[in-house]
């Protein structure tokens, strides 16, 4: 996994409640196992139309915002079933943090595991930052997740708070398994030893 200390990049609007892992990734798409490859479906429902074709008006077809890094959306982000694809889709489209009032649990504990930073914020803070990024690639953001701030196009500066283990996860880059990987010299010395006193296993 990658590791996360400072993000800058245009921050896309998505003023919208309730979205769904369903609308992030829709269920066709979740066939494969791989991570990559999953970006040109992201919102596929809302993106495209019946034929195929770009829907214009789509926030992430325009072009001030088809390279977004960060995405700023409503209230309840990621809710609905439990799919790992979701993150996969915006991982894999170039988004790397979300910020939202509140985010669905499961949703939510995913996104560090895909190394992506999901900002909760106040909504009186999400509506200024959903008005700063109207301004399309004007919109520029910085993330420092050290300093746990983010700065506006303005200069302006807001706080956000995170667990320190999932900070140091994402400063560190370490999803489930390299989290173990930590550990491998124990985990030799322990297998060492079983294999010494039980070698029939």
């Amino acid at each position: 996994m990658d590791k996360f200390t400072t993000l800058t990049g245009v921050a896309a609007p998505l003023p919208m409640i309730n979205i769904d892992t369903d609308m992030i990734i829709p269920k066709q798409f979740l066939k494969t196992i791989k991570r990559t490859g999953l970006g040109v479906n992201l919102f596929d429902e809302m993106r495209y139309d019946d034929n195929g074709e770009e829907i214009p008006d789509f926030v992430l077809n325009q072009p001030q915002y088809r390279d977004a890094k960060i995405l700023v959306a409503g209230d309840n982000f990621g809710c609905g079933s439990s799919r790992e694809h979701a993150p996969w889709a915006i991982k894999d489209f170039g988004i790397s943090c979300i910020i939202a009032p509140s985010f669905a649990d499961i949703f939510y504990n995913n996104c560090f595991k895909n190394g992506i930073l999901p900002i909760k914020l106040p909504q009186e803070q999400v509506d200024k930052l959903l008005e700063d990024a109207s301004r399309g690639a004007n919109a520029t953001v910085t993330i420092d997740l050290e300093a746990q701030e983010i700065k506006g196009p303005d200069g302006g500066t807001i706080s956000f708070e995170i667990e320190e283990f999932r900070k140091h996860c994402l400063i560190e880059g370490l999803d489930d398994i390299g989290l173990t990987m930590k550990k491998q010299d124990s985990i030799a010395s322990f297998e060492e030893k079983l294999t010494a006193a039980r070698p029939w296993i």
